[in-house]
C-alpha cells in the first residue's frame, strides 16, 4: 500500500496510517551531504522519501529517514529572520521555516531544509502538522492495525541459523533448559493463566523435587508475588535465580519453609543472595541519561568542562558499578558450586540487566546474534520489563521513566569494545537494537509482561518460535497483538547490506553453548572453597565479600563463620602479591576501571551537526564502524562558546565548504548539566573518552514560545 495525497506515490504506508502533509524538494542533511526529497507527516511517523530512489528499493519500514511521532523529544523551527522556535501543538507558527530540527529519543537529529522555491507554504503546514500530530500520535497495536510482513525482502540471509526463541511457548522453554543441561530443574506450567503471578511469564524454570502444589505455597511469600526461579545454569553445577524482595509481611509455616528451601537451593548447596542495592536504582538511571542527553547537544558545554561534564553526569560511573557487579557474580558462579540469587524489590529493572549481563560473561551462546535475542527475550520481554513505561512511550508515565534497557545496551557495547573478537554482532547491530526500542512497528517492547500482550488480543499463540524464512514473517491470524511483528525482523527496516554488518565477521565462536564442563578450570570445588560452612548456609554478596547470615523466616539459626571471596580480577591486583586466577574457558573478565569506560560516542554524539559534519552522524557507512576511530580534528575558534542565547560566529571548517544553514539548538534549562571539576589524578586521557568537535556554525538557543 502506498501513501497517496494529492497524486503524490510518496512511500508505503501501515493499514490505518494516513498521510496529513507533504512537502516536495525537501532537502536532508547529514554525513553524506544534501539529499533531496519528500517530507511527510502521517498519523504515526514522519517520514523522509529521499527523490534518487523509489520507494520499493527500500525496505518496508526504513528507518534511516524516518522517525516514529512517539520519538520526538523536541521539535524545532528556525528561519534566518527570527530566533529558533520549540514547536508545540499548543503555539502557533507565526513565520515560514527554512529549516526543521527534529530531536529524537535515540540521540538522533534529524535536519530538513527548505529551499526557497516556492515551498514556503509547504513547509509552513507540514511543520504545524508534526507538532499537532506528535501530542496525538497511537500506536499501531492500540486500534489493532498490524504490519505487513510480507513486504520484506524475499531474501534473506539469516536462513538456516537458529531460531530466535521469544519464550511464549513450552516448547522454548524446554528447548532452552536441554540446551544449558539444568539437571535437576524442569519446566513448570504454574503460572500459565497467569493467576499465579501476572508479571510472570506463562512458565518457570523449577526444581523437580518441587511440585506444583507444593510451589503455589512460596508465591505469597515474595514481592508482587514474583519468586525465586531458574535463569541460567552453569555446566559445574552452579544456578542463577532470580526473585523479587522476600515479603516481610510473611508468616510461613514449617511445610512453607521447607518449600522456600528447595526453591532457593539452599537445602543441598550454598545459598548467596546478590541484592542489587549497589547498582544505581532507575530514579538515579533517568537522571544520568538526562543530563547525558543534554550534554550531548549543541553548545551544551564549553569545550574545556566537557570532560567533568561528562563525569559529572555519573552515566559512566552506573555503567562501571553494572559490570563490576556483574564480574562479581559471574566469577562466583564459574569458581564455586552453589546458587546465586539476584535479589531485587520488584525484580523488573535491575535484576533483567545483572542477569543478562553475566550470562554474557559466562555463556558464549549468549554471545552469539541469536543467542543474544533469545536472552533478551528471556531476562528482559518475557521476564515483564515495563518497557513502555521505562522508555517513557506512554504520556501518563513520566515519572516512571527509565531506561534500564538502554544502559543495559551500554555495558553490552563495552564488553563488545574490550572483547571484539567473542562476540557474533556488531556495533551497528546494537545501535539498530538501541534505535528499534523507540519504534511503534515491533511488539517487542510495546507491552510490559506476556500477560498485558495476551489480553491486547484474542488467544495467545502456543507456537512463537521465530525463524527467519525468506525475510518473511507469518503472523498467526487469531491474535491481534501478534500481528506486530517482533523487533527481530530485521528485514522489514534494514536493507540485505546493512543486515550483513550486523554480523561480526571476526567472530570467534569458541566453546558451542555453554562454558565446558569438562576443562578442569571450570570444574569447582565445595569442599574447599566452603570449609567451614554448611552445605545449607546463606551468605549475602556485598562488594566482592560473603557475609553469612540466617536464611529468612528463621533468625533464630546461628550464622556460620564469615568468609571472603574477592572474584574481581581489579580487587585481586589492588591487594598485591595475590597472583591474579587465569580465567575460567568461556568467561569474560571485562576491567570497569575508569579508563576502560568509554562513551559509546556512535550513539550518543551522532546527533550533533559537527558530529554529522565530519562522518560520525548516522548516515556514516556501517562498516566503518569496525575500524578503530582516530580524533577528531578540530576547527579554529575565535572565541568560547558562552552559556547565553546570544549567538557566536565562529569560522567555518575549511575542510568543508560553507552552507547556509542553522545549527539549532533546544532549550535544556530543566535539565541541569552539570561542570563538575574531577581532581586532577582522575581526569584520563583526551584519547580516554572523546572531546566533542568544535562547532562551525553560528549557535543559539531557541526560544520557547509563550
Amino acid at each position: 500500500m502506498s501513501a497517496t495525497r494529492g497524486g503524490l506515490s510518496a512511500l508505503p504506508v501501515l493499514p490505518g496510517e494516513v498521510v496529513l502533509e507533504a512537502a516536495r524538494g525537501v532537502r536532508h542533511r547529514g554525513a553524506g551531504g544534501s539529499v533531496r526529497g519528500t517530507l511527510l507527516c502521517t498519523n504515526v511517523r514522519v517520514a523522509f522519501v529521499p527523490g534518487a530512489q523509489p520507494p520499493s528499493f527500500s525496505p518496508f519500514l526504513q528507518s534511516d529517514y524516518s522517525v516514529a511521532l512517539r520519538c520526538i523529544r523536541t521539535l524545532v523551527a528556525a528561519s534566518s529572520f527570527t530566533k529558533p522556535t520549540v514547536l508545540t501543538a499548543a503555539s502557533s507558527l507565526t513565520f515560514i521555516p527554512e529549516e526543521l530540527a527534529v530531536f529524537c529519543r535515540d540521540f538522533r537529529l534529524l535536519r530538513f531544509h527548505f529551499p526557497e522555491n516556492g515551498l514556503g507554504l509547504q513547509a509552513f503546514r507540514v511543520a504545524n502538522a508534526i507538532a499537532r500530530a506528535r501530542d496525538t500520535a497511537t500506536w499501531p497495536g492500540d486500534s489493532g492495525s498490524h504490519v505487513d510482513a510480507t513486504m520484506g525482502d524475499d531474501e534473506d540471509e539469516d536462513e538456516g541459523s537458529p531460531p530466535t526463541l521469544l519464550f511464549e511457548s513450552l516448547q522454548d522453554w524446554e528447548r532452552e533448559l536441554q540446551r544449558l543441561g539444568a539437571v535437576g530443574w524442569r519446566v513448570s506450567a504454574v503460572n500459565e493463566r497467569f493467576d499465579m503471578a501476572p508479571s510472570l511469564p506463562r512458565y518457570l524454570w523449577v526444581p523437580s523435587t518441587l511440585l506444583d502444589h507444593d510451589l503455589k505455597r512460596t508465591f505469597a511469600h515474595f514481592q508482587e508475588r514474583r519468586l525465586a526461579r531458574l535463569c541460567w545454569h552453569h555446566p559445574n553445577g552452579s544456578d542463577l535465580l532470580r526473585a523479587a524482595g522476600f515479603h516481610a509481611a510473611s508468616e510461613p509455616g514449617s511445610e512453607d519453609i521447607r518449600c522456600l528451601e528447595v526453591l532457593l537451593g539452599a537445602g543441598c548447596r550454598p545459598c548467596v543472595l546478590a541484592d542489587t542495592a549497589e547498582l544505581p536504582s532507575p530514579p538515579d538511571i533517568q537522571l544520568a541519561h538526562l543530563r547525558l542527553r543534554a550534554l550531548c547537544l549543541p553548545g551544551a558545554a564549553a569545550d574545556e568542562k566537557w570532560l567533568s561534564a561528562l563525569e559529572g553526569t555519573r552515566w559512566l560511573e552506573h555503567v562501571r558499578g553494572c559490570l563490576r557487579k556483574a564480574v562479581e557474580v559471574a566469577s562466583l558462579l564459574a569458581g564455586k558450586r552453589c546458587s546465586v540469587v539476584l535479589q531485587e524489590p520488584s525484580d523488573r529493572d535491575l535484576s533483567c540487566l545483572l542477569a543478562s549481563l553475566v550470562q554474557l560473561l559466562a555463556d558464549p551462546h549468549a554471545r552469539s546474534l541469536h543467542g543474544f535475542q533469545s536472552l533478551v527475550q528471556r531476562e528482559w520481554v518475557a521476564a515483564g520489563h515495563p518497557f513502555p513505561q521505562r522508555l517513557g512511550l506512554r504520556r501518563d508515565s513520566a515519572r516512571e521513566e527509565s531506561p534500564v534497557f538502554l544502559l543495559f545496551l551500554d555495558c553490552t557495547w563495552q564488553l563488545l569494545r574490550q572483547f571484539p573478537a567473542a562476540f557474533g554482532f556488531t556495533e551497528a547491530y546494537l545501535l539498530a537494537l538501541h534505535d528499534s526500542t523507540f519504534l511503534p512497528y515491533c511488539s517487542t517492547f510495546l507491552f510490559s509482561c506476556q500477560r498485558q500482550k495476551g489480553r491486547g488480543g484474542a488467544q495467545q499463540p502456543r507456537t512463537q518460535t521465530y525463524t527467519p524464512v525468506s525475510g518473511r514473517w507469518d503472523p498467526p491470524p487469531s491474535s491481534t497483538s501478534s500481528r506486530l511483528p517482533p523487533v527481530w525482523a530485521w528485514g522489514l527496516r534494514y536493507s540485505r547490506q546493512q543486515r550483513a554488518r550486523f554480523r561480526n565477521p571476526a567472530w570467534d565462536p569458541g566453546p558451542v553453548g555453554t562454558p565446558d564442563a569438562a576443562d578442569p578450570q571450570n570444574t569447582g570445588t565445595p569442599a574447599s572453597a566452603w570449609s567451614g560452612s554448611s552445605s545449607g548456609a546463606v551468605l549475602a554478596l556485598s562488594k566482592g565479600s560473603l557475609t553469612p547470615q540466617p536464611f529468612p523466616w528463621r533468625s533464630g539459626r546461628p550464622p556460620p563463620r564469615l568468609l571472603r571471596w574477592a572474584p574481581s580480577l581489579e580487587t585481586l591486583s589492588d591487594r598485591g602479591g595475590d597472583p591474579i586466577p587465569t580465567a575460567p574457558r568461556g568467561l569474560l573478565l571485562p576491567c570497569a576501571a575508569g579508563p576502560s569506560v568509554r562513551l559509546w560516542r556512535r550513539c550518543y554524539l551522532r546527533g550533533l551537526p559537527e558530529a554529522q559534519v565530519m562522518g560520525l552522524g548516522d548516515s556514516q557507512p556501517l562498516v566503518s564502524i569496525l575500524i578503530p576511530c582516530t580524533s577528531i580534528p578540530t576547527p579554529r575558534v575565535t572565541n568560547p562558546v558562552p552559556h547565553s542565547s546570544t549567538p557566536v560566529c565562529i569560522h567555518p571548517n575549511p575542510m568543508h565548504p560553507p552552507q547556509l544553514h542553522l545549527s539549532i539548538s533546544p532549550p535544556c534549562a530543566s535539565i541541569p548539566t552539570p561542570c563538575v571539576t574531577i581532581p586532577t589524578p582522575c581526569i584520563h586521557p583526551p584519547q580516554s573518552h572523546v572531546r566533542p568537535p568544535q562547532p562551525h556554525m553560528c549557535l543559539s538557543n531557541p526560544t520557547s514560545p509563550s
